[in-house]
This record gives C-alpha cells, sequence and structure tokens, in this order.
C-alpha cells in the first residue's frame, strides 16, 4: 500500500509565520528574511487558507496572535529547531565557530585578542562577520553573536549581558597636552570634533546646532582618528580601554555618560551544543564581560 503524501504547508510560509510570529510584525519579519513586507505578508496569508484559520490579528502597530496562531507558533518554532539541531549535526563543521560582530567590536576589541584564542584553541576555526546588520543564525550559519540591544531576547535564545554603553571623550597626546586636563563639556568645541554614526556629540554637549568635525561610519575609525590625533572622539570605554591603558589616548573629560542599549552574547538554545562553539562562548563571557561593569 503507498501511503498518502503529507499535506504539509509551503516551507516558505512557514517560515514567513515563525519569523512575523518572533517579531510580530512583518517588516521586521521582512528585514530578517531579506524579501519585502509584502512578501512576507502573502506567504502568511497563504498559510492561513492552507489551514483555515486565521493565526494574526492585523493591528495598526503591528501583529498580535490569535489563540490557535500562539499554539501553532509555538509547535512551528520547536520543529525548525530540531531541523537547525539536525543539520548542525550532520554538517562536519564541528571545529568551526562563526560570530558575528559589530566591525568595531571586531577591529578594537576580538582581533586584539585573536592570538591569544588560537593559543587556547588551536583546533577551533572562528570565522567573524562584521556587520551592522542584524545576523540571522539558521540563514548566516551563525553560531555567536555580539547585539547592541534594549529590548528583552526570544525565548529560543540565550543571552548574557557583556557591558554597557559608557561613553567617554578622549583624544590623543598628540592633540592634547595632559596639563590641559581635564576639560569642560562646554570647552570641547575648541578642538576638532570626530563624529560616527551614531552622532552622540549631541547628546552630550546640549547643542541642536550642526556640530563640525570629520565624520565616520564607524566607531573604530572615529578611534583610529583620534588616535592619529586628528580630533576629539566620544565612545564608548570598552573599546578604547586599551589605549587609555597604554597612554596612547588620554580621557580629557572626566565624567562618563551612559546610554542605551546594552551589549550582549547571544547564541540559540540547543539541546547539544558542540565544544567548540561553548569554548567560544565562554572565552567571550571572560575576555569581554569581565571589564568595564558598572552600575546604571
Amino acid at each position: 500500500m503507498i501511503l498518502p503524501r503529507r499535506k504539509l504547508p509551503a516551507l516558505n510560509s512557514l517560515r514567513a509565520f515563525e519569523v512575523s510570529g518572533r517579531c510580530l510584525s512583518f517588516r521586521r519579519a521582512a528585514e530578517e528574511l531579506g524579501v519585502t513586507q509584502g512578501a512576507v505578508a502573502q506567504q502568511v496569508r497563504a498559510l492561513e487558507e492552507h489551514l483555515g484559520i486565521t493565526l494574526f490579528e492585523r493591528l495598526p502597530r503591528g501583529l498580535a496572535l490569535t489563540p490557535k496562531g500562539v499554539r501553532y507558533l509555538a509547535d512551528i518554532s520547536r520543529a525548525f529547531d530540531i531541523v537547525s539541531e539536525a543539520t548542525s549535526q550532520i554538517v562536519e563543521r564541528s571545529g568551526v565557530v562563526t560570530i558575528s560582530v559589530t566591525p568595531t567590536f571586531a577591529a578594537k576589541l576580538l582581533i586584539p585578542r585573536l592570538g591569544e584564542l588560537n593559543a587556547l584553541f588551536p583546533e577551533i576555526e572562528l570565522r567573524t562577520l562584521a556587520t551592522e546588520s542584524l545576523s540571522n543564525f539558521d540563514a548566516d550559519q551563525i553560531d555567536i553573536a555580539v547585539r547592541v540591544t534594549g529590548e528583552s531576547f526570544p525565548s529560543n535564545l540565550q543571552a548574557e549581558p557583556l557591558f554597557h554603553q559608557e561613553l567617554v571623550v578622549v583624544a590623543s597626546p598628540l592633540l592634547i597636552d595632559k596639563t590641559q586636563t581635564p576639560c569642560k563639556i562646554e570647552e570641547l568645541q575648541q578642538f576638532p570634533l570626530l563624529h560616527d554614526s551614531h552622532n552622540n556629540w549631541p547628546l552630550i554637549l546640549k547643542s541642536e546646532e550642526t556640530l563640525s568635525g570629520a565624520k565616520f561610519n564607524q566607531t573604530s575609525l572615529a578611534i583610529d582618528a583620534a588616535l592619529a590625533g586628528q580630533g576629539v572622539a566620544l565612545v564608548c570605554r570598552s573599546f578604547v580601554e586599551k589605549d587609555i591603558e597604554s597612554g596612547r589616548l588620554i580621557r580629557i573629560v572626566e565624567e562618563s555618560f551612559f546610554i542605551e542599549p546594552d551589549y550582549f552574547l547571544v547564541k540559540k538554545k540547543m539541546a547539544k551544543t558542540s565544544i567548540a562553539v561553548e569554548a567560544v562562548w565562554q572565552w567571550c563571557l571572560k575576555e569581554f564581560a569581565s571589564g568595564i561593569q558598572p552600575s546604571k
């Protein structure tokens, strides 16, 4: 006897539903999946038609799962986790660990410590994905990620805090002699200001005017410019702590400025984590969470 084929919904529709259910937004789901918002909405609508039930309530600002949608999301998420774990186990990449970090985190914190990591775990091949975009653990084959967020994490992710964003004002001794410090906030505009994409200077200087100075799309470039004596940078202390300790940069304002969001180390919750991933995870916690941990 030939058994009938399973009448399963389309995989793309299930994926669109699972991501939309986690994000409760077609727009955010589209960003994660790399497709248009309309495509996600269409896939979810096709799934609802296939099942003959409504999975979401469409609200003016986002989505809400219906009671049946809540139950279905729990089962579908578990199914995707099983597929992900099965794939990870069958693909021979036990010695490969992929970590997703921001370019500045990679340049200022991770790369300077890679020699130590390689010495401790010569059998591990660390692959670094440096991007400002939010990487997807499944689609991008990410094992560990560093994320900057003030939002709560989905239940399928394990997150550990690394450090707060403690902003400090720094410059090179090539630009400012230590005898000129500390400076007052209102005195900073006498120096060239170095801007990154976060644009925190107006917040600190309490200025609504357009501030002059060189502008960079990455914080690491603003730090490099400060090291070269090109101006004054306002950056997260964790990224310049080693430069301050070595004297390559000096803090020219005594105050620190704490802003949201925080940095977290994140990985998927899995029944069995590979030895390599667990080793890199613990090493990251030791290296990056053992530094500056000021209270809010």
